[in-house]
């Protein structure tokens, strides 16, 4: 039996973030088209209902291209400033959802509720006359002089207009398995050489001690290295010790820098300097004044208990002994484990676990003004399937929502 083919103005494939965005603005800017979004999960919007913990980290009150890794700076930038802060927050206010900042910038609905966002979100794709379809998964997709037909176990769709907003490998099971990639390989676009889980926990070898440590949450200071020795970067944040290695949103960030450092042919080398406040040489000028203190007491005046106890042992010293009795060598040894300690990282938590991917379609195959592609008419992609990911704080969604807003108001 042949399967009618469908048609549709304006095609979306993928309802997530960037895809809804896209849906809302290209419904709002042409009224008239029959707009029509496809996504293959069960559950809409499945990255949005985790994110931030269930409360959905919307944006941050500062976004600027200097937080975002991938393509250039300079690209990812005009971007951003086509629908900036302000623009995303005046939005979400006229969904109906109010955004609240809290001390590290992030902005949340002031329901606490991810779905608020959600809800908000297919309620205006509705109301901008965009149909959405699901589970209807996109297996294949063929361009002709026409547009494109896109097809999967539920039939074919024509349209003249194709947008690809299927995310990337991050969370498979929210529906971004990749497959997104295919179809944009298929349609003459190119990926970067690597693909690699961003914001993602790192691993310790098993025996670590800083795996005994789980739950401990500190600020902390981490230093990606080269093998040259030279330092490539440098953050500070929280960090939490955890049963498998390393977690905590200065991790999650240096994730992707890391795991990128390692492909290169120097060996990729992390530290972790516990005070972040302090150098090697103030720790060392704190230490020298301390005089009758013990260890123990000098440490806990900056670690909570566990981690200093256990840093003072990893340091070869007794937490009972006085800070002024240490030799120089012991002093040098407890210095360098409380400001340079080596992370021996033996991997990663996968594509599973993972928040974003880093890598994807280069934005110089695509025209910034309108998000479309250069190499195939009538083609335009939006969100994670870009060669473009942030740190955490709600800068992934602020591209989501610029870059499907350009989409929607070009296509």
């Amino acid at each position: 039996m042949i399967q009618q083919t469908k048609p549709a103005d304006i095609l979306i494939v993928g309802a997530g973030a960037a895809g809804l965005m896209a849906g809302v603005w290209a419904g709002r800017t042409n009224p008239d088209r029959r707009i029509v979004i496809l996504d293959g999960a069960k559950t809409l919007g499945a990255k949005i209902l985790v994110a931030g913990g269930g409360r959905c980290n919307v944006t941050h009150d500062e976004v600027t291209a200097e937080a975002f890794a991938g393509s250039s700076r300079n690209s990812i930038g005009k971007v951003l400033r086509r629908f900036d802060v302000p623009q995303t927050v005046q939005f979400f206010r006229e969904l109906g959802v109010e955004l609240k900042r809290e001390e590290t910038g992030k902005l949340f609905p002031v329901t606490d509720k991810a779905r608020t966002v959600l809800h908000a979100l297919l309620n205006a794709a509705a109301q901008a006359n965009a149909t959405i379809h699901h589970p209807y998964r996109v297996e294949a997709v063929q361009k002709s002089e026409t547009g494109f037909t896109v097809s999967g176990p539920w039939g074919r769709w024509a349209t003249r207009h194709l947008v690809l907003a299927t995310g990337g490998k991050s969370l498979p099971k929210s529906g971004s398995d990749g497959h997104g990639y295919l179809l944009a390989q298929q349609l003459g676009h190119t990926l970067t050489p690597h693909l690699l889980p961003a914001l993602v926990p790192l691993t310790l070898p098993p025996s670590h001690f800083l795996t005994s440590l789980s739950g401990v949450a500190v600020p902390a200071s981490l230093t990606l290295g080269a093998g040259t020795g030279r330092k490539r970067l440098a953050l500070t944040g929280s960090l939490l010790c955890t049963h498998f290695g390393l977690s905590g949103p200065v991790v999650l960030d240096m994730s992707r820098y890391f795991l990128a450092a390692q492909l290169d042919a120097a060996a990729a080398s992390l530290t972790v300097n516990w005070l972040p406040g302090l150098t090697w040489e103030t720790a060392e000028a704190a230490l020298l004044q301390a005089g009758g203190v013990t260890v123990r007491r000098w440490l806990g005046e900056y670690l909570p208990e566990r981690l200093g106890r256990a840093l003072g042992e990893q340091a070869g010293l007794d937490g009972g002994m006085k800070v002024g009795s240490l030799t120089r060598p012991q002093r040098h040894t407890l210095l360098t484990v409380l400001t340079q300690l080596p992370l021996p990282v033996s991997g990663h938590r996968g594509f599973n676990v993972a928040e974003v991917t880093a890598g994807g379609v280069p934005l110089n195959e695509l025209d910034l003004k309108t998000m479309a592609s250069r190499v195939c008419p009538g083609l335009f992609l939006c969100g994670e399937i870009c060669d473009v990911d942030g740190r955490i704080g709600g800068y992934n969604f602020q591209w989501a929502w610029a870059s499907g807003y350009t989409v929607g108001v070009s296509v």
